[in-house]
């Protein structure tokens, strides 16, 4: 991201540019910033927009041979083509010859770096990945922000913050946005301003519901449940993330036991620091049997469901009734 910014900066560009990874946010950030120092976007005749599965690799090298028009370059950006999951050999070979005239600008959420492609831009252009950020970064992106607005918020009213939206950049910018309004004319910030108006995300209610399961609260769970159901989530997928927060608290439960603290549990789960805290209090509620249990009734209740023995809807009603009795 450094580098990219340098040559943003200095106006010193590579004729080829990749920019992909699962944060949204910077990927598009970077995108615009980078595309509007390249050529200004409103000038149809050399800035050229391809997106989706069906570009045809010979209009792009067409159009990347023509000189620009009154313009010292000509941009043509790339967006989810799929042509760095599956090969693009015409535009591997094509680039080594382009002319310095025109530049590449492709953004891709996934990548195989051992595509043909991707290596071609490795070795004379510049690839940028944009990674889930860590806690700390994305608590100074959101202080630097809330400062910009002169308003301040405490330690605890951010990590609740961080719950409830999760670490997508994306959605963080939404819902910081929904708060700032919410609180127009006030400095600072409360925790009951976040839980009025921040919507959680399904990760989030997940959590929540496994926290009922471990007080036995069976209608707050039920609750809940009814609520992702209402929102249009498939009962399938909150099964899946049923199951994979019970693996995660298994995960974190045994690496707590071995003497790992917070930062090395997030680093060894792959998690972020906030999410490894969390789990690891929530862990206590649960014996290493039971979490062990879970998972594996979490696995029955899926086959059971493929096997037609069972409605989807019902099985994760059954397995909630179970473990908050």
């Amino acid at each position: 991201m450094k580098m990219l910014a340098e040559d943003i900066k200095n106006g010193n560009f590579k004729t080829a540019y990749l920019l992909c990874g699962e944060e949204a946010y910077l990927r598009n950030q970077y995108k615009n910033r980078l595309a509007r120092a390249l050529c200004d976007p409103s000038d149809t005749m050399n800035f050229s927009r391809f997106e989706g599965k069906n570009i045809v690799p010979a209009e792009i090298i067409s159009l990347a041979d023509t000189l620009p028009f009154f313009a010292d370059r000509r941009l043509i950006l790339i967006e989810d083509s799929g042509f760095f999951k599956n090969k693009c050999d015409e535009l591997a070979d094509y680039l080594p010859k382009m002319p310095d005239t025109t530049c590449i600008l492709f953004v891709e959420t996934e990548v195989d770096k051992r595509n043909r492609l991707y290596k071609a831009i490795q070795k004379q252009g510049r690839i940028t990945e944009f990674q889930t950020q860590d806690e700390r970064t994305l608590m100074k992106w959101i202080l630097g922000t809330l400062k910009k607005e002169n308003r301040k918020i405490t330690e605890a009213t951010l990590q609740l913050f961080l719950e409830h939206t999760g670490t997508d950049m994306e959605n963080i910018a939404m819902e910081l946005e929904k708060l700032l309004s919410y609180t127009e004319g006030r400095d600072v910030i409360t925790s009951q301003d976040v839980n009025e108006i921040c919507t959680v995300q399904t990760t989030g209610q997940i959590f929540e519901m496994i926290r009922a399961l471990a007080e036995k609260n069976q209608k707050k769970a039920l609750n809940l449940y009814y609520d992702l159901l209402s929102l249009k989530e498939p009962p399938m997928r909150i099964l899946f993330l049923i199951a994979r927060q019970f693996h995660q608290l298994l995960l974190v439960k045994s690496l707590a036991a071995k003497g790992y603290d917070r930062a090395a549990i997030a680093s060894r789960a792959k998690i972020a620091p906030f999410v490894a805290g969390r789990c690891m209090a929530q862990a206590k509620s649960f014996t290493t049997e039971q979490l062990k249990t879970a998972v594996q009734d979490c696995v029955q209740a899926e086959e059971d469901v493929k096997t037609g023995k069972i409605a989807d809807t019902l099985s994760v009603e059954l397995l909630i009734l179970k473990y908050s009795k």
